[in-house]
């Protein structure tokens, strides 16, 4: 069962009349390991001597999602529905807003239980639901180490006014999860015959282009990620037995790409940031989950601090700043000194088109916006290079920030997430401090490619993208 500071009920509920289920809408968290949601409200079932039914609803106009986010999707609910069944349970797809489609779901249901999500869109979902429904709600926290509102109750300036409330409260939310069998003797009701909500079997997932042209996507490019918890725990894995040690020393060089590749799964929930804490611990020779020490200083230190730290630093953003993917969400000092400097001379511009296309002079830029848009992922080191110059080729500020929006949103696995909307927001001076003053930039932290060329085999990794010659 959940750890107690994750539940929150968010309505005891009213009369529900006859009830036959239990149903725990899957929708932030989409696996079954580590997944404080889905143990809690199989708990809950058999408490009540009911059947679970777990839902997952895909929505097939999600705002700035393509193609390749519902591939990705839906390999992952392939993946999760098979899991599920291992242990008794039956995952059911279903298509169209779930606002409507849940509470419909939930008209026989003694208990809805939800995960948590923390962008705009997730938390008017949640508000609406509840408000709609007859029975119980209940909301846990799964995707995250420390509860957002446990680790702080406003917006953080930084990583450093975070990272020591973090660090004194992860460690009993770093247990491992427990789990229970499903009571298998009580099967769910079949699906209400009234239902006008289509439904995508569980062995029609299995080949993911039927699906997506039935949500009106022809199927797009592959990537190198396949979506799954499988596929999740494979990736962390590998980095585990292969780069973990290194970690610290070699994760910010693009040309070695020494990363984890967690973010797209971290994104669509098929793998908890405590299993990857705990695997990594483990992997490290350490009994549980070691006491944090000063960042920075061994590859385990580097992987919570991103996994732990920074990820749950962007979230606190988002849940904090409603204007989290809007120009206003940047400190006052960074839009003041960015507005002083907006008419200073650009040695490029360049429209969005030819951003989208990378056909910038600047082979390192070009080479990071290829690669993002062959693989759905960028080098995180390069998304900051990235970031910066664009504010540098765009007639403002303002123009800079949209553009770097809807470019990470469209071709990253991991857009439209808290850690995107913070990183970009970190470009414009977002969770930094004022540095030297300096044309366009003015205060806002500034990057060249002669860093790259310092640090880096930065050639190496344009050539490996075809944007040198």
């Amino acid at each position: 069962m959940a750890q107690s500071e994750r539940v929150q009920r968010l309505s005891p509920g009213r009369d529900p009349g006859p009830t036959d289920r239990v149903i725990y809408w899957m929708q932030a968290s989409v696996r079954t390991r580590y997944n404080h949601a889905l143990e809690y409200a199989v708990f809950r079932a058999n408490t009540l001597a009911l059947p679970l039914d777990v839902l997952f609803v895909v929505t097939p106009s999600y705002p700035g999602a393509t193609a390749r986010h519902y591939r990705f999707l839906i390999e992952g609910l392939h993946d999760v529905a098979q899991t599920l069944s291992r242990r008794g349970l039956t995952l059911r797809v279903l298509v169209g807003d779930p606002p409507v489609v849940v509470p419909d779901e939930a008209r026989s249901a003694e208990l809805l239980v939800m995960d948590r999500a923390y962008l705009r869109i997730h938390r008017d979902w949640r508000r609406a639901i509840t408000k709609a429904v007859s029975c119980e709600v209940v909301q846990v926290e799964s995707n995250i180490v420390v509860p957002v509102e446990f680790a702080s109750d406003k917006e953080e300036y930084s990583a450093a006014t975070i990272r020591r409330k973090i660090h004194r409260a992860a460690r009993p939310f770093l247990a491992e999860v427990e789990t229970q069998e499903p009571a298998r003797s009580r099967t769910v009701p079949a699906r209400r015959p009234d239902s006008p909500h289509r439904e995508i079997a569980p062995q029609r997932l299995a080949d993911a282009d039927g699906p997506l042209r039935e949500l009106g996507w022809a199927p797009p490019r592959p990537t190198p990620f396949t979506g799954g918890e499988t596929a999740a725990r494979e990736h962390l894995m590998s980095f585990l037995d292969e780069r973990l040690e290194l970690f610290a020393a070699n994760r910010n060089d693009p040309f070695l790409d020494w990363g984890s590749n967690m973010s797209p799964y971290l994104h669509f929930g098929h793998i908890s940031p405590v299993e990857i804490a705990r695997e990594a611990s483990a992997n490290a020779g350490m009994d549980g989950v070691p006491p944090f020490p000063e960042t920075g200083r061994t590859g385990l230190d580097s992987l919570l601090e991103e996994v732990i730290v920074r990820r749950e630093l962007a979230i606190n953003f988002v849940f904090y700043n409603d204007g989290y993917d809007r120009y206003s969400c940047i400190p006052d000092w960074a839009r003041r000194t960015l507005s002083d400097h907006a008419t200073d001379q650009r040695p490029h511009l360049y429209d969005e088109n030819t951003l989208r296309e990378a056909r910038t002079a600047d082979p390192y830029w070009n080479a990071c916006q290829t690669q993002m848009v062959e693989t759905g992922k960028m080098h995180g080191y390069m998304r900051m290079y990235w970031g910066k110059k664009i504010i540098e080729w765009s007639p403002s500020p303002e123009e800079a920030f949209a553009i770097a929006m809807r470019l990470n949103d469209e071709f990253e696995l991991d857009g439209r997430d808290p850690n995107g909307y913070a990183g970009i927001a970190w470009c414009f001076g977002k969770h930094d401090r004022p540095w030297t003053e300096r044309a366009i930039f003015g205060k806002v932290r500034y990057m060249n490619d002669r860093g790259l060329r310092r640090k880096f085999k930065i050639d190496a990794f344009a050539e490996r993208w075809g944007t040198l010659g």
